[in-house]
Order: C-alpha cells, then sequence, then structure tokens
C-alpha cells in the first residue's frame, strides 16, 4: 500500500490560520509584526524567494519591505543598513536573502543583524541558544520538519532519526532542535554526511529518514527501512522535455520507489518548501509577541 502524503501545503495553511488570531491580538494591543527584507542583486531565485515571503507576509497581515541593493552594493552599506534596521522599532525580524555577491561576507553580515530580530535563526547566539534548548528562534526549514512530523502524526519522540546532511541551513540544526529533552522532540539522531562509510546500513535503521543532500534521487529505495517516515528536504531540478519549461522538481529521494515501501513521505514540491516561508511567519510574530513582553526601559 502505497505510504501516506505528509501535505507540507495543508499544515503551513493550518499554522497559518493560527498565526491570523495572533496576529489580531498584537493588532489589538497596538502592534503590527514588521519584517524587513534585504536583497542585494538580482539572481533569479533569491528575487522569487523574497517575493513569496513578501506575499505571505501581505495575507497574513505582517507589514514587510524589502530593501534592494545592486549586485555591486558595498559590504559597508549593506552592514549600515542592517545596523538602521536593528535600531527601527517598526521592524520586528530582519532578514538578509543568502547567497550574497562573493565580495559581501555571509557570515559579517548575518552576525551584524540583532539576534533578537533574527528570523531566520542564523546568528551565532541564536545558534548557541537552540544548541542549549532555550531558542528565541528555531531555524525556519528544520523547524518546519519537526512541526511536519509532529503535525502529521509521526512524533520523533523515541524514535531513531537518521539525517541525511550536514549543512549548517538543515542537517546541523535539525539535529540540535531534535535532540533536546521536549515534546516533539527526545529523538536519537544520527547524521550521515559524504565522509560516512556503508551509509545504506545507517539509513536502513530509521524510523524517520530525513533527505537534505542536495542531490535528487540520491536517496534509493533499499536504503529506506519498510514502514518508515520519509522526509525530503531536497529541491532539484532536472531536465524533462514535456514541461514548458524544459525541467521538474524532484527532492533529494526516488520518490515513487520509496512511496511503495515507507509509511509516510513528503512530496516535491508540496512538502517542506511551504513550511519554511510559514516558519518566518511564526519567527516574525514571534519576534513582536517578545518585544511586547520585554519590560519597558525608562
Amino acid at each position: 500500500m502505497p505510504a501516506d502524503l505528509i501535505s507540507g501545503t495543508q499544515i503551513a495553511e493550518d499554522i497559518r490560520t493560527e498565526l491570523k488570531a495572533r496576529i489580531a491580538n498584537l493588532k489589538a494591543k497596538g502592534v503590527t509584526p514588521g519584517l524587513a527584507m534585504v536583497r542585494v542583486g538580482e539572481d533569479p531565485a533569491s528575487v522569487s524567494y523574497v517575493s513569496g515571503k513578501s506575499k505571505a507576509s501581505a495575507e497574513l497581515g505582517i507589514y514587510s519591505e524589502t530593501i534592494v541593493y545592486p549586485e555591486n552594493a558595498s559590504e559597508v552599506e549593506v552592514l549600515a543598513r542592517i545596523s538602521e534596521l536593528n535600531g527601527n522599532q517598526r521592524f520586528h525580524g530582519i532578514l538578509v536573502q543568502l547567497p550574497l555577491p562573493r565580495h559581501i561576507k555571509e557570515d559579517k553580515v548575518l552576525n551584524a543583524i540583532d539576534p533578537l530580530k533574527d528570523v531566520d535563526g542564523f546568528h551565532p547566539v541564536n545558534v548557541g541558544r537552540m544548541l542549549i534548548g532555550e531558542p528565541y528562534f528555531l531555524p525556519c526549514t528544520p523547524h518546519g520538519v519537526q512541526e511536519l512530523l509532529v503535525r502529521s502524526g509521526h512524533s520523533p519522540e523515541g524514535k531513531h532519526v537518521v539525517i541525511c546532511g550536514r549543512s549548517n541551513l538543515v542537517g546541523k540544526p535539525l539535529m540540535a532542535i531534535l535532540v533536546q529533552k521536549k515534546a516533539g522532540a527526545n529523538a536519537t539522531v544520527t547524521i550521515c554526511h559524504t565522509g560516512t562509510k556503508n551509509m545504506a546500513q545507517i539509513t536502513r535503521q530509521a524510523d524517520i529518514l530525513v533527505a537534505a543532500m542536495g542531490s535528487p534521487r540520491a536517496i534509493t529505495a533499499d536504503m529506506v527501512k519498510e514502514g518508515a517516515v520519509v522526509i525530503d528536504v531536497g529541491v532539484n531540478r532536472i531536465p524533462d522535455a514535456t514541461k514548458k519549461t524544459g525541467f521538474r522538481l524532484v527532492g533529494d529521494t526516488d520518490f515513487d520507489a520509496i512511496r511503495e515501501k515507507a509509511k509516510a513521505i513528503t512530496p516535491v514540491p508540496g512538502g517542506v518548501g511551504p513550511m519554511t516561508v510559514t516558519m518566518l511567519m511564526v519567527n516574525t510574530v514571534r519576534a513582536a509577541e517578545m518585544r511586547l513582553a520585554a519590560p519597558r526601559q525608562n
């Protein structure tokens, strides 16, 4: 029997419905959550991502503003704007769209964001707080994976989770989230990567297998235990002459084959993707709530 589909589209919509009530509560107290997005250059993917975040903000009633710099903007210019945004009370969250041009150091820019406005969760302070289990904000994609599992009835609690991929964006933070002694976590976590020997032996032990390798169909059916839950974080373009665009999107798993073996699986698209933007909205609303709750200084 084919695996159940875990719909990120539906779960993201459920979360946005919950967010609308929180936003209404904030507005009743005179606060409209604000999100500032900084984009440097005209990379098509970056333009699309920022546009999607702006649209999601508008639909929820979050105020957003996109600051666009040309490709040749200096690092000093970008850092100066972030400094200004840190002090601008209109914005509760600041996001710098990656990648940045090569002449601008990403770590320097991300580290300049006030941790209390770092709604992407990339600042070292937020990474450290996540690791000790006291986060201000959790990174959007890993947090989205956790929400997908919990809300679809596949809580990682007590399960063996194998994560394929050790990036700072997905693999490492997801490990830090799921290993916490908390509801919706409390898992035994193994990370596989390019240096892992006999990877299939390890992935076949997984109750929950997360593919975040950035390689199309890298996880094949023989690498998956019967009845496992599979979360596919990958988004890869492969040629497809039948499509008007000339390509189609696939994940990091061999979806069709694995669906015949797994208990549940996320599709690509429509799985993890919708959750990433939604969790950014969650973090922006949380930032507004945190500031509202903070003691006023004379």
